[in-house]
């Protein structure tokens, strides 16, 4: 498929909380830019606890695309479910890795363009994520976001989902704004506790005094734990003080 073509999919029977590492895959087989059509087809669980429009809306958003409009249609099936449809473009992002039964999210500041493209979250050359998650026991397999989530209840998401070549191309309202939508995610999935790599966007949309480590503030009704960032420029944080930030945010949780 060449980026500009529409595809379509339907996904029927999906459970909602199942939704976004379906759409995660969709992700990664079309190109930027390419245009996908889908709809969701669920019966009885389309409904505020399940999935309506706006919980649609901030799902694509999470999983890499940006919407052109979300909708409810009637489907005429023997069934007589309902349906919502999106018009979507896939972003040149990250999809979340995010599902039921988490015990951490993972949240960074933005997607790097280095790792939108790798599709990896903190790929980039130098940032040391994966090898402090190693060494702090979150994750048996590095640079493998779908295994963290399946294997040890360990998901990811990002702040912003634009990426960027550096974040301090981001704004105040794109770290407000993501965080409404980081919420509201927590609110949905209830993982164990959240732990947001880089104090900058925590800075920026919720303490600017906020020093790294357990916040008073919970996120969705969940536990919030700060970390500096492990990018490679952040020289001032060694791997095994990210080692021990991360160990204490996955201690106690799930």
């Amino acid at each position: 498929m060449a980026a500009g073509e529409t595809s379509e999919r339907c996904l029927r029977d999906v459970a909602p909380e199942r939704l976004p590492l379906a759409l995660a895959e969709l992700h990664r087989a079309l190109p930027i830019e390419g245009v996908l059509q889908v709809a969701v087809c669920a019966g009885d669980r389309l409904d505020p606890s399940g999935l309506d429009d706006d919980r649609l809306r901030d799902v694509l958003v999470g999983a890499g695309f940006e919407p052109d409009g979300v909708e409810p249609a009637a489907a005429r099936h023997v069934s007589a479910e309902r349906r919502l449809v999106a018009r979507v473009r896939r972003a040149r992002s990250l999809p979340d890795t995010v599902g039921p039964a988490m015990r951490l999210l993972i949240c960074g500041l933005n997607p790097s363009l280095y790792a939108a493209d790798a599709g990896v979250p903190f790929a980039r050359p130098g940032n040391r994520f994966w090898p402090a998650a190693l060494a702090a026991g979150l994750v048996t397999v590095g640079r493998d976001p779908d295994h963290a989530l399946r294997h040890h209840g360990v998901g990811m998401t990002d702040l912003v989902k634009r990426a960027t070549v550096a974040a301090d191309e981001l704004t105040t309202a794109e770290y407000r704004s993501g965080l409404a939508r980081v919420e509201r995610l927590v609110h949905w999935l209830r993982p164990g506790g959240v732990c947001f790599v880089g104090l900058a966007g925590w800075r920026a949309a919720v303490d600017r005094r906020a020093q790294p480590g357990r916040q008073a503030r919970h996120l969705g009704g969940v536990p919030v734990y700060v970390m500096p960032s492990t990018s490679g420029l952040n020289a001032r944080t060694s791997l095994s003080q990210l080692e021990g930030h991360l160990r204490a945010a996955g201690a106690g949780v799930g």
